[in-house]
């Protein structure tokens, strides 16, 4: 299994020219495995939406029926592991509650994060699948 950050897990279903032809290799490998999407991301999608930083191409409820049910995605819910776990992250990192529960979701599933996120990127204390 992998996860995808929020943006990735959004470029992957707008097939978006930014989605990388490593992550895209990386998606179709762990596709049978598991896309982990963190439960945070639904949130994070809402408010996009809503401050209109995000346009989808149908109401929200139809984005998240049909991107849900893409083949391979398992959506991981905030266990209580991975509450604390965000909170007692080692070494120096920002402080975005999303950001930090998605990495947490990696580190506890121990499996490897998609992202473009320079912040996360940078953070050496998880496994990432680089662009």
């Amino acid at each position: 299994m992998i996860i995808l950050d929020t943006h990735i897990w959004v470029w992957w279903n707008h097939n978006d020219s930014k989605l990388t032809e490593t992550h895209h290799e990386a998606i179709n490998k762990e596709r049978p495995n598991g896309l982990g999407i963190s439960s945070i991301s639904l949130i994070e999608i809402t408010r996009l939406v809503t401050q209109n930083r995000l346009i989808l191409p149908c109401v929200l409820q139809e984005w998240f029926n049909i991107a849900l049910a893409q083949e391979g995605v398992i959506l991981l819910s905030i266990t209580p592991q991975i509450a604390i776990d965000t909170y007692s992250l080692p070494g120096n990192f920002h402080k975005d509650p999303a950001d930090r529960i998605i990495v947490s979701t990696a580190r506890i599933y121990d499996v490897p994060l998609v992202t473009v996120d320079e912040k996360i990127l940078a953070y050496s204390y998880v496994k990432i699948i680089q662009p």
